[in-house]
Protein backbone atom coordinates (compact mmCIF):
# COMPACT_ATOMS: atom_id res chain seq x y z
CA UNK A 1 0.00 0.00 0.00
CA UNK A 2 3.03 2.27 0.81
CA UNK A 3 4.01 1.99 -3.03
CA UNK A 4 0.71 3.33 -4.22
CA UNK A 5 1.03 6.21 -2.94
CA UNK A 6 3.76 7.72 -4.52
CA UNK A 7 2.79 6.49 -8.04
CA UNK A 8 -0.74 7.98 -7.37
CA UNK A 9 0.90 11.12 -6.58
CA UNK A 10 2.84 11.30 -9.48
CA UNK A 11 -0.29 10.71 -11.51
CA UNK A 12 -2.05 13.38 -9.77
CA UNK A 13 0.51 15.56 -10.86
CA UNK A 14 0.78 14.62 -14.70
CA UNK A 15 -2.81 15.05 -15.65
CA UNK A 16 -3.98 18.50 -14.52
CA UNK A 17 -7.33 19.40 -12.70
CA UNK A 18 -9.72 19.70 -15.59
CA UNK A 19 -9.91 23.59 -14.67
CA UNK A 20 -6.51 23.92 -15.21
CA UNK A 21 -6.44 21.69 -18.40
CA UNK A 22 -9.17 24.19 -19.43
CA UNK A 23 -7.38 27.27 -18.65
CA UNK A 24 -4.13 26.13 -20.26
CA UNK A 25 -6.06 25.48 -23.73
CA UNK A 26 -7.80 28.98 -23.43
CA UNK A 27 -3.73 30.43 -22.48
CA UNK A 28 -2.84 28.75 -25.90
CA UNK A 29 -5.77 29.66 -27.88
CA UNK A 30 -4.78 33.77 -26.74
CA UNK A 31 -1.20 32.66 -27.75
CA UNK A 32 -2.09 32.25 -31.37
CA UNK A 33 -3.83 35.69 -31.70
CA UNK A 34 -1.09 37.49 -32.69
CA UNK A 35 0.52 34.19 -34.99
CA UNK A 36 -3.58 34.35 -36.34
CA UNK A 37 -3.26 38.12 -37.34
CA UNK A 38 -0.81 36.98 -40.19
CA UNK A 39 -1.74 33.39 -40.82
CA UNK A 40 -5.68 34.14 -41.97
CA UNK A 41 -4.30 37.01 -44.30
CA UNK A 42 -1.77 34.46 -45.81
CA UNK A 43 -4.30 31.93 -45.94
CA UNK A 44 -6.74 34.07 -47.90
CA UNK A 45 -3.83 34.77 -50.41
CA UNK A 46 -3.03 31.09 -50.69
CA UNK A 47 -6.97 30.56 -52.08
CA UNK A 48 -6.67 33.67 -54.05
CA UNK A 49 -3.39 32.25 -55.82
CA UNK A 50 -5.43 28.80 -56.16
CA UNK A 51 -8.21 30.47 -58.35
CA UNK A 52 -6.33 32.89 -60.11
CA UNK A 53 -3.80 30.20 -61.14
CA UNK A 54 -6.61 28.04 -62.53
CA UNK A 55 -6.50 24.71 -59.83
CA UNK A 56 -9.43 23.32 -58.44
CA UNK A 57 -10.86 24.84 -55.21
CA UNK A 58 -10.24 21.96 -53.03
CA UNK A 59 -6.14 22.34 -53.28
CA UNK A 60 -6.60 25.18 -50.76
CA UNK A 61 -7.57 23.17 -48.29
CA UNK A 62 -5.66 19.71 -49.60
CA UNK A 63 -2.38 21.67 -49.42
CA UNK A 64 -3.43 23.14 -46.08
CA UNK A 65 -3.52 19.24 -44.45
CA UNK A 66 -1.31 17.50 -46.27
CA UNK A 67 1.74 20.55 -46.22
CA UNK A 68 0.68 22.58 -43.52
CA UNK A 69 3.52 25.20 -44.13
CA UNK A 70 2.75 28.44 -45.59
CA UNK A 71 5.31 29.70 -47.88
CA UNK A 72 6.03 25.78 -49.21
CA UNK A 73 2.25 25.92 -50.14
CA UNK A 74 2.73 29.31 -51.67
CA UNK A 75 5.17 27.98 -53.65
CA UNK A 76 3.75 24.80 -54.61
CA UNK A 77 0.79 26.67 -55.92
CA UNK A 78 3.25 27.93 -58.63
CA UNK A 79 5.02 24.89 -59.34
CA UNK A 80 1.62 22.99 -59.59
CA UNK A 81 0.01 25.46 -62.35
CA UNK A 82 3.52 25.13 -64.20
CA UNK A 83 3.42 21.93 -64.64
CA UNK A 84 7.14 21.84 -62.61
CA UNK A 85 8.93 17.94 -62.84
CA UNK A 86 8.42 16.35 -59.40
CA UNK A 87 12.18 16.32 -58.88
CA UNK A 88 12.47 19.79 -58.58
CA UNK A 89 9.46 20.04 -56.15
CA UNK A 90 11.24 17.54 -54.39
CA UNK A 91 14.27 19.28 -53.99
CA UNK A 92 12.40 22.91 -53.39
CA UNK A 93 10.20 21.17 -50.61
CA UNK A 94 13.98 19.42 -48.51
CA UNK A 95 15.40 23.64 -49.09
CA UNK A 96 12.35 25.26 -48.21
CA UNK A 97 11.63 23.11 -44.93
CA UNK A 98 15.03 22.05 -44.35
CA UNK A 99 14.91 24.42 -40.83
CA UNK A 100 12.31 22.68 -39.36
CA UNK A 101 14.89 20.24 -38.41
CA UNK A 102 16.95 22.72 -36.76
CA UNK A 103 13.59 23.91 -34.26
CA UNK A 104 12.93 20.14 -33.20
CA UNK A 105 16.15 20.79 -31.04
CA UNK A 106 14.49 23.46 -28.73
CA UNK A 107 10.82 22.52 -29.38
CA UNK A 108 9.19 21.69 -26.15
CA UNK A 109 8.21 18.11 -27.98
CA UNK A 110 9.00 16.53 -24.43
CA UNK A 111 6.13 18.08 -22.75
CA UNK A 112 3.80 16.20 -25.11
CA UNK A 113 3.79 12.15 -23.84
CA UNK A 114 0.51 10.79 -25.77
CA UNK A 115 2.16 9.55 -28.96
CA UNK A 116 -1.03 10.72 -31.17
CA UNK A 117 -0.77 14.31 -29.97
CA UNK A 118 3.07 14.26 -30.37
CA UNK A 119 2.79 13.19 -34.07
CA UNK A 120 0.30 16.10 -34.18
CA UNK A 121 2.88 18.70 -32.31
CA UNK A 122 5.53 17.53 -35.29
CA UNK A 123 3.10 17.87 -37.96
CA UNK A 124 2.00 21.46 -36.77
CA UNK A 125 5.34 22.79 -35.76
CA UNK A 126 5.33 25.48 -38.14
CA UNK A 127 7.15 28.93 -38.02
CA UNK A 128 4.52 31.09 -35.97
CA UNK A 129 4.18 28.27 -33.65
CA UNK A 130 7.81 28.17 -32.43
CA UNK A 131 8.24 31.94 -32.55
CA UNK A 132 4.86 32.27 -30.51
CA UNK A 133 5.89 28.93 -28.24
CA UNK A 134 9.58 30.69 -27.92
CA UNK A 135 8.57 34.13 -26.17
CA UNK A 136 6.73 32.03 -23.79
CA UNK A 137 8.72 31.30 -19.80
CA UNK A 138 9.43 27.55 -19.49
CA UNK A 139 7.17 27.13 -16.22
CA UNK A 140 3.84 28.55 -18.29
CA UNK A 141 4.76 26.04 -20.94
CA UNK A 142 2.69 22.57 -21.24
CA UNK A 143 1.31 20.42 -23.56
CA UNK A 144 -2.52 21.75 -23.68
CA UNK A 145 -1.59 25.12 -24.20
CA UNK A 146 1.07 24.13 -27.14
CA UNK A 147 -1.23 21.29 -28.52
CA UNK A 148 -3.98 24.42 -28.67
CA UNK A 149 -2.00 27.05 -29.96
CA UNK A 150 -1.04 24.80 -32.98
CA UNK A 151 -4.67 23.55 -33.49
CA UNK A 152 -5.93 27.35 -33.70
CA UNK A 153 -2.87 28.47 -36.17
CA UNK A 154 -4.39 25.43 -37.95
CA UNK A 155 -7.80 26.46 -38.61
CA UNK A 156 -6.80 29.87 -39.11
CA UNK A 157 -4.95 29.17 -42.07
CA UNK A 158 -7.13 26.43 -43.37
CA UNK A 159 -10.12 29.24 -42.94
CA UNK A 160 -8.18 31.76 -44.27
CA UNK A 161 -7.53 29.46 -47.30
CA UNK A 162 -11.69 28.85 -47.85
CA UNK A 163 -11.89 32.11 -47.51
CA UNK A 164 -9.39 33.03 -50.01
CA UNK A 165 -11.12 30.62 -52.32
CA UNK A 166 -14.54 32.24 -52.13
CA UNK A 167 -13.51 35.76 -52.77
CA UNK A 168 -11.22 34.41 -55.46
CA UNK A 169 -14.25 33.13 -57.44
CA UNK A 170 -15.95 36.31 -56.60
CA UNK A 171 -13.94 38.83 -57.57
CA UNK A 172 -13.66 39.81 -61.14
CA UNK A 173 -9.91 40.77 -61.02
CA UNK A 174 -7.19 39.37 -59.69
CA UNK A 175 -5.71 40.81 -56.46
CA UNK A 176 -2.06 41.39 -55.84
CA UNK A 177 0.38 41.57 -53.32
CA UNK A 178 -1.30 39.39 -50.52
CA UNK A 179 1.75 37.31 -50.46
CA UNK A 180 3.40 40.21 -48.48
CA UNK A 181 1.70 38.90 -45.77
CA UNK A 182 4.43 35.93 -44.67
CA UNK A 183 7.24 39.16 -44.57
CA UNK A 184 5.26 40.79 -42.45
CA UNK A 185 4.08 38.01 -40.15
CA UNK A 186 7.64 37.00 -39.85
CA UNK A 187 9.18 40.34 -39.06
CA UNK A 188 6.52 40.96 -36.28
CA UNK A 189 6.98 37.42 -34.60
CA UNK A 190 10.94 38.31 -34.76
CA UNK A 191 10.02 41.59 -33.03
CA UNK A 192 8.20 39.76 -30.43
CA UNK A 193 10.82 37.35 -29.88
CA UNK A 194 13.74 39.57 -29.39
CA UNK A 195 11.86 41.70 -26.87
CA UNK A 196 11.16 38.90 -24.95
CA UNK A 197 14.64 37.18 -24.57
CA UNK A 198 16.58 40.47 -25.60
CA UNK A 199 19.05 38.32 -27.84
CA UNK A 200 21.03 40.76 -29.42
CA UNK A 201 24.25 38.91 -29.98
CA UNK A 202 21.57 36.03 -31.85
CA UNK A 203 19.97 39.25 -33.84
CA UNK A 204 23.02 40.16 -35.33
CA UNK A 205 24.06 36.66 -36.03
CA UNK A 206 20.98 35.69 -37.53
CA UNK A 207 21.43 39.26 -39.54
CA UNK A 208 24.83 38.38 -40.88
CA UNK A 209 24.19 35.26 -41.68
CA UNK A 210 21.18 36.06 -44.19
CA UNK A 211 23.54 38.78 -45.20
CA UNK A 212 26.57 36.71 -46.79
CA UNK A 213 23.90 34.23 -47.71
CA UNK A 214 22.46 36.26 -50.34
CA UNK A 215 26.30 37.57 -51.66
CA UNK A 216 27.38 34.08 -51.73
CA UNK A 217 24.36 31.74 -53.03
CA UNK A 218 21.24 34.02 -53.66
CA UNK A 219 19.60 31.36 -55.36
CA UNK A 220 19.65 28.94 -51.83
CA UNK A 221 19.68 32.41 -49.30
CA UNK A 222 17.57 30.20 -46.52
CA UNK A 223 19.61 27.25 -46.67
CA UNK A 224 22.61 28.60 -46.78
CA UNK A 225 21.76 31.02 -44.07
CA UNK A 226 20.31 28.65 -42.03
CA UNK A 227 23.46 26.15 -41.97
CA UNK A 228 25.48 29.30 -41.52
CA UNK A 229 23.32 30.77 -38.46
CA UNK A 230 23.41 27.17 -36.91
CA UNK A 231 27.49 27.18 -37.09
CA UNK A 232 27.42 30.41 -35.63
CA UNK A 233 25.37 29.73 -32.66
CA UNK A 234 27.11 26.65 -31.78
CA UNK A 235 30.53 28.21 -32.04
CA UNK A 236 28.66 30.78 -29.70
CA UNK A 237 27.84 28.00 -27.15
CA UNK A 238 30.94 26.59 -26.88
CA UNK A 239 32.19 29.83 -26.04
CA UNK A 240 30.24 30.92 -23.48
CA UNK A 241 30.14 27.53 -21.95
CA UNK A 242 33.51 27.72 -21.26
CA UNK A 243 34.01 31.17 -20.18
CA UNK A 244 32.78 30.36 -17.28
CA UNK A 245 35.06 26.99 -16.88
CA UNK A 246 37.52 29.41 -17.22
CA UNK A 247 36.76 31.99 -15.07
CA UNK A 248 36.75 29.20 -11.98
CA UNK A 249 39.63 27.54 -13.02
CA UNK A 250 41.40 31.43 -12.87
CA UNK A 251 39.39 32.28 -9.53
Amino acid sequence: MQHDVPARTAAAEAAPPPADRRQRIAAGVRDSFSAGLGIFPLGIALGLLIIQAGLPWWLAPALSLAAFAGSLELLLVGMTATVTPLAAVALTVLVVNFRHVFYAFSFPLHLVKHPVAKAYAVYAMIDEAYAVNASLPEAERSAPRLLAMQIACETYWVGGGLVGVALGAALPAPVKGLEFALCALFTVLTLDAFRSRRELPSALLAGASAAVALVLTPGLALFTAMLLFVGLLLVRHALTATRPAKEAAGA
